[in-house]
C-alpha cells in the first residue's frame, strides 16, 4: 500500500495537469462567472494539489523504515533502468512541503490572475493552461522526490525545466517575460548537461540506474569524484548557485504565485534534495564537497549583498533565495544533510509566505518598486503582520522557524571548522561558518530595509487606497504564516529529526540526531542579527523618506548589478557563443553552401552547353560527326602503326 501511495503521489497532479491541457482557453472578454473553462481548470488544479497533499500526509504517517518498490523498465545489455519509488521520512516531509505550497499557489492564483484595479484585462484567458502547467510542475517535483531510479529522477528534473519556461513566460504582455523564460531554460540546461553525464557515469559504473544499486556499488575514487562534480553542475543550475545563478532574479518577470512555487517548493529546492538523495556518494567524495563549500559560500554572500541594493520587491526576495540556498548547500558541504533539509523545509514555508504577501502588495498597488510604496501598515494590516513573520523567519529572529534551521546550519559549520567534524576538510567548515555569520548580518539589514520601505513611513502614492487582498489570496497567506512561525519547533521532536537524518543513517546514531542546537553558540548569530537590523533602522530614522541603501555609497550600483557577473557571463560566454554561431553560419552558407551551389551551377552550365550542341543545325552536326570519325580513324592508324 505504501508503494502504491508513493506512485500515486505524482500521478494525481500529473493526471490533473494533462486533463487541464485539454481544456480550451477562456474566451477573451468573458467574465469569470460565465467562464466554464476557467472553473474547470480551477477545480482540476486545486483537486490535484489537494490530492497530492493528502497522499503526502498519509505517507508521513505510514513511512517508518525506508520503503522501495521497483520493476525493471529497460534492460540494455545488462544496464538496467527501473520504474519504481524510494520512500523514507525525509521524502515524505519534502512531499508535504511541495504539495502544500502548490495547493496554496493554486488557490491564490484564482484571485491573483483576475482583473485587478490596475489591470486592463478583464480575465486572463490563458488561465486553463496556466493551472495545468502548475499541476505538471508539481508532479515533476514529486517525481524527483519519490524516484527510485536516476533516470526517473532525470525525467522529473527536465520536466520542471520545461514547466518553468512556460510559466515564467505566461504573462505575454510583459516584453521581458519571454526573454527571462528563455534565459532560465538555457542557463539551467547548461548545468543539466553535467547532471546527465554524472547520472550516466554512475549508471554505467554500477550496471544499473536504480538509486539503491548506485549507492550500494563500490565505485572507484576517480569515477565517484568525477560523477559528483558533474552532478554539482546540475545542482548549481537548478538551485541557482554560483556561477549559474543569473537566471533566478530575471525569472521574477513571471507571475508572483509562480515565483513562490519556484522559490519555495520546486526548482531551487530540487538541487539540494538531489544531493541528500545521493548523500553517501558525496560523503565519499571530499573533493566534490570542498567545491560545493566554495560555491555555497560565494553564493550565500553574493545573494545577500545583491539583495541590499534592489528596489524591486520581488528581486529582493529572489536574491534572498539565492543566499538561503547557499546556507543549505553549505550545510551539505560540511556533512550535514539533515540540517540542509531542515532549512529547506522552513525556507519553503517562509519564502512562499513572503512571495504571496508580496503578491498582495503588487495586486493592490500595481507596482513592484519599493520606492513607490510606504505606509502600507495601516492600509494592509494582515499583509503587514504576515510579512513581519516571513521576514523575521528569513532573518532568523527567535523563535521563528528560520532561527532554528539557520542556526542549525551555523552549528554544524562551526563544528566542522573547530573540531574537524564531517567528511570535508576543516577549511571548508571555516569558509561556510564565516560566510554564514556575515550572511546573518546582511540578511537582517536587507530584511529590515524591505519592511521599512514597503510598510512603514509615509505613503508615497497618496492617491491610491490599497487594502488587504480578497479571501482567496488572504487565506493562503494566513495559513502559510503558521509553519513559517512554528515549524522550527518541530526540530525539538526526535521523530521529526529521525526522518531528516535518514540520508546519513546509519552513520549517525539515534541519540546523536540533533537538529536544534542550544547553547552559547546562539549568542553570536543573535548579536549579528540585532546589529544588522539596528543599522538599517538607524539609517531610516535619520531620514524616513530616504532609502537606507544610500549608506552603501559607491558599492550600491555594484551590489545592485550583483557584481556585474551577468555582464561577465554575457561577455565571456554569450557573446563568444553567438560569434561562434555566426562564424559557423557564415561558413556553412559561404563555404559549404558555396561549394554545393557552385557544383550545381557548373553542372547546369555544362548541361546547357551540351544541350546547345545537341540542338545544333544539321550541317554543323554532320561536320562534327565527320570530324569525330576522322579523329577516331587517325588514332587507330597511329595505334596500329606503332604496334610491332
Amino acid at each position: 500500500m505504501t508503494g502504491l501511495l508513493g506512485a500515486a503521489l505524482p500521478a494525481v497532479p500529473l493526471v490533473a495537469g494533462l486533463t487541464g491541457l485539454l481544456l480550451p482557453p477562456s474566451p477573451k472578454g468573458a467574465t469569470t462567472g460565465e467562464d466554464r473553462a476557467r472553473r474547470a481548470a480551477t477545480a482540476l488544479g486545486v483537486a490535484g494539489a489537494a490530492g497530492a497533499l493528502l497522499i503526502a500526509v498519509l505517507l508521513v504517517v505510514r513511512v517508518g523504515d525506508p520503503v522501495e518498490t521497483s520493476t525493471t523498465w529497460i534492460d540494455l545489455g545488462g544496464l538496467r533502468v527501473t520504474l519504481g519509488v524510494r520512500l523514507d521520512g525525509a521524502a515524505a516531509l519534502v512531499a508535504v512541503a511541495v504539495a502544500a505550497v502548490a495547493l496554496a499557489v493554486q488557490v491564490y492564483s484564482t484571485a491573483y490572475l483576475r482583473r485587478g484595479r490596475h489591470d486592463d484585462v478583464e480575465v486572463d484567458h490563458r488561465y486553463p493552461p496556466y493551472a495545468a502547467q502548475i499541476s505538471l510542475f508539481t508532479a515533476a517535483m514529486l517525481v524527483v522526490v519519490v524516484a527510485g531510479d536516476l533516470v526517473m529522477l532525470l525525467v522529473g528534473w527536465e520536466v520542471m525545466g520545461l514547466c518553468s519556461y512556460l510559466l515564467i513566460a505566461h504573462d505575454r504582455r510583459l516584453p521581458e517575460a519571454p526573454a527571462a523564460a528563455m534565459k532560465a531554460f538555457l542557463v539551467t540546461r547548461v548545468g543539466d548537461v553535467g547532471f546527465l553525464l554524472g547520472i550516466a557515469l554512475l549508471g554505467v559504473s554500477a550496471g544499473s540506474f536504480s538509486i539503491a544499486d548506485v549507492l550500494a556499488h563500490d565505485h572507484s575514487a576517480g569515477t565517484l569524484t568525477a560523477a559528483c562534480l558533474l552532478l554539482l553542475a546540475g545542482v548549481a543550475g537548478k538551485s541557482a548557485q554560483f556561477p549559474l545563478h543569473t537566471w533566478l532574479p530575471d525569472a521574477m518577470a513571471g507571475p508572483t504565485p509562480i515565483s513562490a512555487l519556484i522559490h519555495a517548493a520546486t526548482m531551487v529546492a530540487a538541487g539540494v534534495y538531489a544531493v541528500t538523495r545521493l548523500w553517501p556518494l558525496f560523503a565519499a567524495a571530499p573533493t566534490a564537497l570542498a567545491v560545493l563549500g566554495v560555491l555555497a559560500s560565494v553564493t550565500l554572500l553574493l545573494g545577500a549583498f545583491a539583495a541590499t541594493a534592489q528596489d524591486d520587491l520581488k528581486r529582493v526576495l529572489a536574491w534572498s533565495t539565492v543566499s538561503q540556498i547557499g546556507y543549505m548547500t553549505g550545510a551539505l558541504a560540511v556533512g550535514a544533510p539533515a540540517a540542509a533539509l531542515f532549512h529547506l523545509l522552513t525556507h519553503a514555508a517562509f519564502k512562499a509566505l513572503l512571495f504571496l504577501a508580496a503578491g498582495a502588495v503588487i495586486h493592490a498597488l500595481g507596482t513592484t518598486l519599493m520606492s513607490r510604496m510606504g505606509g502600507l501598515r495601516r492600509d494592509m494590516p494582515v499583509t503587514f503582520w504576515c510579512t513581519v513573520i516571513g521576514l523575521g523567519a528569513l532573518a532568523g529572529v527567535p523563535p521563528l522557524s528560520g532561527f532554528w534551521s539557520k542556526d542549525g546550519v551555523l552549528a554544524v559549520a562551526q563544528a566542522a571548522a573547530l573540531d574537524g567534524a564531517g567528511p570535508a576538510p576543516a577549511w571548508v567548515g571555516w569558509l561556510v561558518w564565516l560566510a554564514g555569520l556575515l550572511g546573518v548580518l546582511v540578511t537582517a539589514w536587507y530584511a529590515t530595509r524591505l519592511l521599512l520601505r514597503a510598510f512603514l513611513g509615509e505613503r508615497r502614492m497618496p492617491l491610491l487606497h490599497p487594502h488587504d487582498p480578497p479571501a482567496a489570496m488572504r487565506w493562503p497567506v494566513l495559513l502559510l504564516a503558521v509553519p513559517a512561525a512554528l515549524l522550527g519547533l518541530a526540530g525539538f521532536t526526535q521523530s521529526f529529526a529521525h526522518r531528516l537524518f535518514f540520508p546519513a543513517a546509519p552513520a549517525v546514531a539515534p541519540g546523536e540526531q540533533v537538529l536544534v542546537h542550544l547553547g552559547p553558540a546562539l549568542l553570536l548569530p543573535t548579536v549579528l542579527l540585532l546589529a544588522g537590523a539596528a543599522l538599517a533602522w538607524t539609517g531610516w530614522r535619520r531620514d524616513p523618506a530616504a532609502d537606507p541603501a544610500r549608506t552603501l555609497g559607491p558599492l550600491r550600483p555594484v551590489f545592485a548589478t550583483a557584481f556585474r557577473l551577468d555582464d561577465v557571463q554575457q561577455a565571456l560566454v554569450v557573446r563568444p557563443a553567438a560569434d561562434l554561431a555566426w562564424v559557423a553560419q557564415a561558413g556553412d552558407e559561404m563555404v559549404v553552401g558555396g561549394v554545393v551551389k557552385g557544383v550545381g551551377r557548373g553542372t547546369v552550365g555544362l548541361g546547357g552547353a551540351l544541350a546547345a550542341l545537341h540542338r545544333a543545325a544539321l550541317p554543323r552536326a554532320a561536320a562534327a560527326v565527320l570530324a569525330g570519325a576522322l579523329l577516331v580513324g587517325l588514332a587507330a592508324v597511329l595505334l596500329i602503326g606503332g604496334t610491332p
